[in-house]
């Protein structure tokens, strides 16, 4: 039986389809780019469809969000959203829907983006909503951003720090738990993760390529920051090394990992964005950063494929960097079944 989350790169990357059969798609189905990019003429349309499976509070805010990152790490804005909301058949009810559909309307007004449709139902076997999107956006072509753009030597940065959408998650999903270990401000904090730092990369991807310096984007999801690195590598055919005394943790992170035994470096981090660039654009990309109130800090850098992909610990030791088959987040499900 395969695990719970993605699916592992190498099987992944085995039976995804070619998309050469039509000359217009300039990226297709690979492994690391986070959206089809398909030729427009002077613009480029941007694709991209993803699902909201692990949170339920809010998962309105979770799906707009999560499909606009990955439009917004190709350089592109995010313009139009089609949904589709599968309700369980034990639990959906009129006010069920309208709540998500209130939450998803108000995300799009938020963005400026358009609902455009998308398809509804009450479906079988289902313990709690699913909600799936399919968001489009638009890009001149000279400013498509691809994550197979990295080069050998550059600079690794990632903006915010690990676990963003995590900690909103968990302290959503087991609030009743950890009540009686943490105090009311402290659960407030990481629920308000979700909007500060906030698990949208818009502001931070439309910074970052504004200053003409970034080579790629990534946006970490499901498998945090470590399979992203891993993801970004084997677009752009790189090694690299990240260094673990430069990976931000919030207070409310770290507390909450450690509460449930889950490695920060694989737990769902939208809200985080890896860019990478050469040294000599590294401070003007951090500076544009800086100015929209986003933190970001150098955590690595790519180095050639045959060196590979390797976590430098604090005390200088190498080892090779995990990537993450089933998201850490899932532990927190598996306890309560």
């Amino acid at each position: 039986m395969l695990p719970v989350g993605k699916l592992k790169l190498d099987f992944l990357e085995s039976i995804l389809p070619d998309s050469e059969r039509d000359s217009r798609v300039i990226v297709g189905a690979r492994v690391g780019e986070d959206a089809a990019v398909i030729d427009f003429g002077e613009t480029c349309l941007v694709a991209k469809t993803d699902p909201i499976t692990f949170a339920t509070d809010e998962i309105g805010w979770y799906l707009v969000c999560v499909n606009s990152n990955d439009i917004a790490a190709m350089g592109a804005v995010p313009k139009w959203l089609l949904v589709t909301i599968l309700l369980p058949e034990r639990y959906a009810t009129e006010d069920l829907v309208s709540n998500i559909m209130a939450q998803i309307a108000s995300a799009c007004e938020h963005f400026d983006i358009a609902l455009c449709g998308g398809h509804t139902e009450v479906t079988h076997g289902l313990d709690r909503p699913i909600v799936v999107g399919q968001m489009l956006g638009e890009v001149m072509k000279a400013k498509l951003i691809l994550s197979s753009g990295a080069q050998e030597g550059d600079d690794l940065i990632l903006t915010k720090g690990l676990g963003i959408e995590a900690t909103s998650i968990i302290a959503r999903e087991r609030e009743s738990e950890l009540a009686g270990k943490y105090s009311g401000a402290f659960l407030a904090r990481a629920k308000e993760h979700l909007t500060s730092p906030g698990i949208s990369v818009l502001k931070d991807a439309l910074a970052a390529a504004g200053s003409g310096a970034v080579h790629a984007m990534h946006d970490p999801t499901e498998g945090g920051v470590a399979t992203a690195v891993h993801e970004l590598c084997r677009a752009a055919r790189l090694g690299a090394v990240v260094r673990e005394k430069q990976l931000f943790l919030s207070e409310e992170a770290r507390a909450l990992c450690t509460e449930f035994e889950l490695n920060p470096l694989g737990v769902i981090s939208s809200g985080a964005l890896l860019i990478a660039a050469a040294p000599t654009g590294t401070r003007e990309i951090v500076d544009a950063l800086g100015k929209e109130g986003i933190d970001s800090d150098v955590i690595g850098e790519f180095q050639a494929p045959d060196e590979g992909v390797w976590l430098e610990k604090e005390n200088g030791e190498r080892q090779p960097l995990p990537i993450f088959e089933s998201d850490e987040i899932t532990k927190i499900f598996d306890t309560t079944e």
